[in-house]
């Protein structure tokens, strides 16, 4: 028997996962906080909820995608909550980006309920989450992996268990750091090749095969030197990923220079308001700070 889907969380990752259950075949029940973008998802077929208890009710699966900490747990534990209408031996999957010890909280709550829970945090921007070609890193209860695959394989390309109720999102934390890093790189070697007279298209033709490619480089690279700063990732919902990977270092004594370098210069970014801009306008920091801008 096919299981039935609940989808929480229809914003810039979740409309376009939900959109891929739903091609695939999935009984799709859906549910988020501003009703109006349920209405498209009606319209190729879905069913609209109430509130998260009551698509708990008609879901086996509930895949949750929110922006925070405190949004997982108000639509899994608040008032009118998944909790509340979970059904034994259903599942849940957190794709949010939130705390790894909130994690494990919510998976022991559920568990009173009889139910299982996963978290299974994503990466590949907004491209990926309407290509279905996401990176899913999963953590939790491993019996529950081969259950939810079917969905996981809807949605993303690369699916990886990593470890205990936690771990997906403390791997999701490390993406991060990488991917935060990585952007300052490319803009920073965008800077210096302006600075340098040379022909930005050719210089990244000439670099992103080689030893100094990334996802990062490919993809955003060209959208700076475009200066086209819509978001795959905005620089807000960026900030909120990298406050959780310098409580959670700190909690463990780990230094993080270069996370926290990128994390003040986001807030900058922030302070001169254009949080909703995409996270490699991480650039724009630089180019302030020297005098000068990329591809202009």
């Amino acid at each position: 028997m096919t299981e039935r889907i609940g989808f929480i969380g229809l914003g810039i990752m979740g409309r376009g996962m939900a959109d891929n259950l739903l091609q695939a075949g999935f009984e799709l029940t859906v549910w988020n906080r501003t009703p109006e973008r349920m209405e498209s998802f009606i319209a190729k077929g879905a069913a609209g909820a109430q509130h998260p208890a009551d698509l708990a009710q008609k879901s086996d699966i509930i895949i949750t995608c929110v922006s925070d900490t405190p949004d997982v747990e108000e639509v899994i534990l608040g008032k009118n909550g998944v909790i509340h209408g979970v059904q034994p031996n259903a599942l849940l999957i957190d794709m949010s980006t939130i705390s790894p010890a909130t994690t494990r909280h919510i998976a022991a709550k559920l568990a009173e309920k009889e139910a299982h829970m996963l978290d299974a945090p994503i990466s590949g921007g907004s491209e990926g989450a309407a290509q279905g070609t996401l990176s899913i890193m999963v953590g939790g209860e491993e019996a529950q992996v081969d259950r939810a695959m079917p969905c996981f394989q809807a949605m993303g390309k690369t699916i990886t268990y990593v470890g205990g109720h936690g771990a997906g999102q403390t791997v999701k934390l490390v993406n991060q750091v990488l991917v935060v890093i990585n952007g300052l790189a490319v803009s920073e070697a965008l800077l210096f090749a302006q600075a340098g007279g040379l022909d930005l298209q050719r210089t990244l033709d000439a670099v992103t095969q080689g030893a100094a490619g990334s996802w990062m480089l490919s993809n955003r690279g060209p959208q700076i030197i475009a200066r086209d700063w819509r978001p795959g990732f905005t620089i807000d919902l960026q900030q909120k990923d990298l406050r959780l990977v310098l409580e959670a270092a700190d909690q463990m004594g780990v230094p993080v220079l270069g996370t926290s370098l990128v994390f003040n210069l986001y807030r900058a970014l922030q302070q001169q308001g254009l949080g909703a801009e995409g996270n490699h306008a991480l650039a724009k920091a630089l180019e302030r700070i020297a005098g000068f801008t990329i591809g202009e």
